[in-house]
């Protein structure tokens, strides 16, 4: 069994977004793992068909995905941010990330998928490797991109 119930799949290339996977670091049962993973590839495969390019986060007690704005909405609010913070990431989901795109040089938006999804059972038959790859690439241990 793996330490984490949840998992963050985030653009581990771009330093802003592994900035603020580190800064999850104080949300329990959380760990993060790089969109450019295979193990993340897998996931997301299995969970949408085609891979969207978004923060993912993966709950898997709750059996839900969340993507994009309901993702940095779900984050924000298992960090303890106050409903107002959680609702600024959420509605500026979209600005945040082209700007960060744009001063990392990214040169590519997120997919528009921003909702919570029902975890898939090919998602769930994936959850545990998801979850031990997470551990490994832990950003807390300051191993992880």
């Amino acid at each position: 069994m793996t330490r984490f119930d949840s998992v963050l799949i985030y653009d581990g290339e771009c330093p802003y977004c592994s900035v603020a996977a580190k800064a999850l670091e104080q949300v329990d049962n959380l760990g993060a793992i790089s969109w450019y993973d295979e193990t993340a590839q897998s996931f997301l495969a299995a969970q949408f068909g085609d891979p969207p390019f978004a923060m993912v986060l993966v709950d898997r007690s709750a059996k839900q995905v969340y993507a994009g704005r309901a993702a940095a909405e779900e984050l924000a609010g298992r960090a303890g941010m106050p409903t107002l913070v959680g609702s600024l990431v959420r509605d500026n989901y979209e600005t945040i990330a082209r700007a960060v795109g744009v001063a990392t040089g990214r040169g590519r938006a997120p997919d528009d998928v921003h909702e919570r999804y029902e975890l898939t059972d090919s998602g769930q038959d994936l959850f545990d490797t998801l979850a031990v790859n997470a551990v490994e690439q832990d950003v807390r241990a300051g191993t992880g991109q």
